[in-house]
């Protein structure tokens, strides 16, 4: 059975930091592109980051850019999302996709597995 779990998701004051977790089993994760999307209450999906199965590329999304860092343990089948700096426009439940190729990852019909999401809440 494939699952991507999240965690690491809770509230922060604004200019903190959290770290997310995504681990993988039941798929070759290695082979595998991964992103971090993020869905505010009553707004659409955003992409917040992205890597490449080897780690070694990576992009994010405008608002994020210079906060927040992604990057991958593939002998321990995860993906974290390291937040600093965080703001309350930052709230959304965060979640984590899987997708055979890096360049696709903007693509919403490319994503082969999809995690379940966690809530991240900035506010004092």
């Amino acid at each position: 059975e494939v699952q991507l779990v999240e965690s690491g998701g809770g509230l922060v004051q604004p200019g903190g930091s959290l770290r997310l977790s995504c681990a993988a089993s039941g798929f070759t994760f290695s082979s595998y592109a991964m992103s971090w999307v993020r869905q505010a209450p009553g707004k659409g999906l955003e992409w917040v980051s992205g890597i490449n199965s080897g780690g070694g590329s990576t992009f994010y999304g405008d608002s994020v850019k210079g906060r927040f860092t992604i990057s991958r343990d593939n002998a321990k089948n995860t993906v974290y999302l390291q937040m600093n700096s965080l703001k309350p426009e930052d709230t959304a439940v965060y979640s984590c996709a899987a997708a055979q190729y890096y360049s696709t990852l903007r693509n919403p019909n490319a994503y082969d597995y999809w995690g379940q999401g966690t809530q991240v809440t900035v506010s004092s």
